[in-house]
């Protein structure tokens, strides 16, 4: 086709000049405005950004409650876009993930269904999970029928939204909020909804209270994670300013983690702080070499047991010292900043707790009101209708007759009004009457109606025309909201902060344990602890009688020295005591210890640890076994391995006790025929390691030894025997038992069978237990409680006292 050559029509063109800079300035100041009042800030009332009240208002309308099911998040998402906020599906679907997460809020507001990411992760796509009202919002949305706030219109005007929600708690306290507006920002840390419900109810019934008092019912925040508040002066002048710091570290425990293996665990983390974030910035320190005594970092986090960190500390650091770093190089400790920033009469403001508290106080209190007047309303129109029905029945053949003696509806109307002197409403609703409605029987239900909507009115109007009756009205329903959805408090407070070690800049922290003198202390239970003394200090004899406190050795060494574990099997094992449980000298509690098998590494669980050897130390050992054999070896002359054999033990043989013995010393031997030696430990010869020892005591035809001790003290030592019969399941007989001193028993030569000490009663057959040593002898049960013997002075081959409990184990006292 040719082209036209008809020249263009001309464009009307509007060009209008304007000054750049005011328009910047007016089109930013209403972007800026926008962004404040329409986005970022949270009404201080609700404590909701539009987003989220249009999220809660809509799912309420379209009937998401709790007991309904899950619908897809991507329909709530388009409803809210398409009828309420005019914005992006992005930003509408990451407000509702937030109010559906638990670490997020203390309190969630939505019950989410699938994957609502964590705090390493994001979410699910919308069209992957699913969404409903979680309880605690249908008492934010409650009662928005009843005209209890404005309603305003959206976008473009076709539906009605609420400018405010009812809000039955504090939520903006409860929850928090954050957000970054144009030229400010908010954040508002989460609280206890039972602690701030308190406070609100303390502000009702003392509107004059000070922030000081309120403080007595809202301590200090409350983390959905949990943590530690390290220290409340950054609290106190976030409550009263509106703004402050806080420093909020991780719940952890120092752990035994397995055979001479300690370990930090970590089960709570600060505020918005997840795993992943901790574990990357811990190898960060660990690779950068500013972070020492770190062997491994495991996650073992799971939904049925919570968090669970496990950090893992080298042999030879201190715990303390590692943990101390960490908090210092990682977010196991992290500082969150209060910005008490929220829109009051759509004005941002900075408000402290009582201002928070108050604006929240006022608005529940018009909730109230506009309530009680709307519920006043409607009783009163539904009385006028009943009253009117009541005057109809009274006469029901009258109105009957008017009404089919009338034209038409409009002259009936008329004629009822006139007739009976009704108002319109009134006999418009007669008009509308079912035949039904006319029994007797309905116009006693009416009566029953009118009285209750009489007394109804009556209390509506008291409460509106009282002040101490509405806020009495609002006390209590905070107390229900609170009773209904408060849960106790995770975030521990502690009143100060620790004080920060001074450190040099650049200096390196040491956290190795030093190499100081130490006792290391094994209880007759198996418990070990290690107690750390000054240079000369000598450890204390113990008074106080408490579980595992009976000692079964101790030895005199140095923190980071080697020393060896004797155990049944004949073998002695090397360890260091650096890891174990270290307690302090003036109060040497045993229980506190950790089970030295465990802590070695004995896999066999018939295998016992029975004493404590120095390599360097060149006292014999003496050991006795089951079969009667005895033996003395010096430590010193022992290989340098991590396990070496200290007797050879026939097969079925087992060593019983094992001290040191010098020259001067006593061996002990006691048999379960109740015959007891001793002789002296210079008539047995050192051996060497591999050696099987020589005969110690004569055993008679089906006896064999139950104690093996050795005695340096005899005018102080005590010889204790429990009695027993064979047949008799173990634990559920005590037995008898008999403390007698060591002098009533004359020494006899080695390889012979002793004399008698102790004599049986009918239903008694053999010793369980036998122990000599220096007194007083402590005894306690299987399960390390303490257990009273008979006072010492008994006849050597007396029969001994009924004991008041089973008596597991014997041992001396602390310091003994």
């Amino acid at each position: 086709m040719p082209r036209s050559t008809t020249p263009p029509e001309p464009i009307d063109e509007r060009i209008q000049d304007i000054d750049l800079t005011s328009e910047m300035q007016g089109s930013y100041l209403e972007y800026a405005y926008s962004v404040i009042y329409s986005r970022a800030i949270p009404d201080a009332r609700d404590g909701m950004k539009p987003v989220q009240r249009r999220i809660l208002y809509q799912m309420a309308e379209m009937g998401l409650r709790p007991e309904r099911g899950h619908v897809k998040s991507a329909r709530v998402v388009g409803e809210v876009m398409g009828k309420l906020h005019p914005h992006g599906d992005s930003a509408i679907y990451d407000a509702l993930v937030r109010l559906a997460q638990g670490f997020a809020l203390r309190v969630p507001l939505v019950d989410g269904h699938g994957n609502f990411g964590s705090l390493d992760d994001g979410p699910a796509a919308s069209r992957y999970t699913e969404a409903r009202l979680a309880p605690p919002a249908l008492a934010l949305t409650e009662s928005l029928d009843e005209d209890v706030v404005e309603f305003i219109p959206n976008y473009d005007g076709q539906f009605q939204q609420p400018s405010v929600l009812p809000a039955a708690f504090p939520n903006l306290l409860v929850n928090g909020a954050s957000g970054i507006a144009v030229g400010m920002a908010t954040n508002m840390a989460p609280h206890n909804l039972i602690e701030v419900v308190a406070a609100a109810i303390h502000l009702l019934e003392h509107p004059e209270a000070t922030t000081e008092e309120l403080m007595e019912f809202v301590p200090g925040p409350d983390f959905p994670s949990g943590g530690i508040l390290m220290g409340l002066d950054g609290v106190k002048d976030a409550y009263a300013n509106g703004r402050g710091a806080l420093k909020v570290r991780g719940k952890v425990s120092i752990e035994s983690l397995g055979p001479r293996r300690t370990g930090i665990v970590v089960t709570e983390l600060p505020y918005m702080v997840g795993p992943e974030r901790l574990i990357e910035k811990i190898r960060d320190a660990v690779q950068s070499k500013k972070l020492q005594g770190i062997s491994d970092v495991t996650d073992l986090t799971d939904r049925n047991h919570g968090m669970r960190i496990q950090i893992g500390i080298k042999t030879g650091f201190d715990p303390n010292a590692v943990l101390e770093q960490l908090y210092r190089l990682t977010p196991l400790e992290d500082s969150f900043s209060i910005n008490n920033v929220a829109l009051v009469e759509g004005q941002p403001r900075t408000l402290g707790l009582k201002e928070l508290l108050s604006v929240y106080v006022t608005h529940r209190l018009e909730v109230v009101t506009r309530r009680s007047r709307f519920r006043l309303a409607r009783r009163e129109e539904r009385l006028h209708l009943v009253e009117g029905l009541l005057i109809a029945i009274l006469d029901i053949d009258e109105v009957i007759q008017v009404i089919r003696s009338s034209d038409d509806g409009e002259q009936a109307r008329a004629r009822l009004r006139d007739v009976f002197d009704l108002s319109e409403p009134q006999a418009e609703y007669i008009l509308e009457l079912r035949l039904r409605r006319l029994t007797k029987f309905s116009r006693i239900e009416l009566e029953s109606e009118r009285d209750k909507l009489q007394a109804e009115i009556a209390e509506l109007r008291d409460l509106l025309g009282s002040d101490a009756l509405l806020r009495a009205q609002v006390a209590r329903e905070l107390d229900a909201a609170a009773e209904q959805y408060g849960t106790p408090r995770r975030t521990m407070l502690l009143n100060a902060a620790p004080p920060k070690p001074r450190v040099a800049k650049g200096a390196a922290v040491d956290l190795q344990i030093a190499d100081t003198p130490t006792v290391v202390v094994l209880s007759t239970t198996g418990r070990a602890v290690r107690v750390d003394l000054a240079e000369g200090q000598e450890l204390a004899a113990g008074t106080r009688r408490s579980k595992h406190d009976a000692v079964l050795a101790t030895l005199a060494t140095s923190t980071r020295s080697e020393i060896g574990a004797v155990t049944s099997a004949g073998r002695v094992l090397r360890f260091s005591p650096v890891d174990l449980p270290s307690v302090p000298s003036s109060s040497v509690h045993l229980a506190a210890g950790v089970p030295l098998r465990d802590y070695i590494g004995l896999l066999d669980k018939s295998e016992k640890v029975l004493s404590l050897v120095r390599f360097d130390d060149d006292t014999p050992l003496a050991l006795g076994t089951r079969a009667g054999v005895v033996k003395r070896v010096v430590p010193s002359g022992l290989a340098a391995r991590p396990e070496v054999e200290v007797i050879g033990l026939k097969a079925g043989d087992t060593v019983v006790g094992a001290a040191a013995a010098p020259d001067d010393a006593e061996l002990v031997f006691v048999s379960s025929d109740a015959q007891l030696l001793h002789f002296p430990a210079s008539s047995v010869r050192p051996q060497g390691g591999a050696a099987g020892g020589m005969a110690g005591i004569k055993l008679a035809a089906g006896a064999d030894v139950v104690s093996f001790s050795v005695v340096t003290d005899v005018a102080d030592a005590v010889v204790v025997t429990v009695s027993g019969a064979d047949g008799v399941l173990a634990g559920t007989d005590a037995g008898r038992a008999k403390v007698s001193s060591f002098t009533e028993f004359p020494g006899k030569g080695r390889a012979t069978g002793g004399v008698r000490a102790h004599s049986f009663l009918k239903g008694e057959d053999r010793l369980r237990l036998a122990w000599a040593g220096p007194s007083p002898a402590l005894a306690v049960g299987p399960d390390g409680a303490a257990r009273t013997l008979p006072e010492s002075g008994a006849k050597r081959d007396a029969s001994g006292q009924t004991l008041d409990g089973v008596v597991g184990s014997i041992g001396r006292a602390l310091g003994a």
